[in-house]
């Protein structure tokens, strides 16, 4: 995974803007747009400080496959959203008609 892809990920995960990473992570709203864009490379600690700042943790393993390990927080975030569909499936009828009614489109 590119860089510009995790740091864009991370931010948009946690439901951060740009402004607001730069703000955790002690930098400037510019510098996060040229890391996103990929037109400058931020140093591994900024790296690391910008996916914390985002409640990520980054991990790097020689031979495998890039991971990022989800934060709490976005666990927390996709588990009520979980809640929330299974909410909203259960108040849906679960008998269904055999016709499809549908309003007759003017000949």
């Amino acid at each position: 995974m590119q860089v510009q892809a995790v740091i864009r990920d991370a931010r948009q995960a946690a439901g951060l803007t740009q402004k607001a990473l730069a703000e955790r992570a002690g930098t400037s709203q510019p510098t996060v747009a040229l890391y996103e864009s990929g037109k400058r490379d931020p140093s591994a600690s900024t790296l690391v400080r910008l996916v914390e700042a985002c409640g990520g943790r980054l991990t790097v393993e020689a031979g495998h496959q890039c991971l990022r390990t989800p934060s709490q927080a976005e666990l927390e975030r996709v588990g009520r959203q979980l809640v929330d569909v299974l909410e909203l499936a259960s108040k849906l009828p679960t008998k269904h008609s055999p016709e499809l009614k549908f309003p007759r489109l003017p000949e």
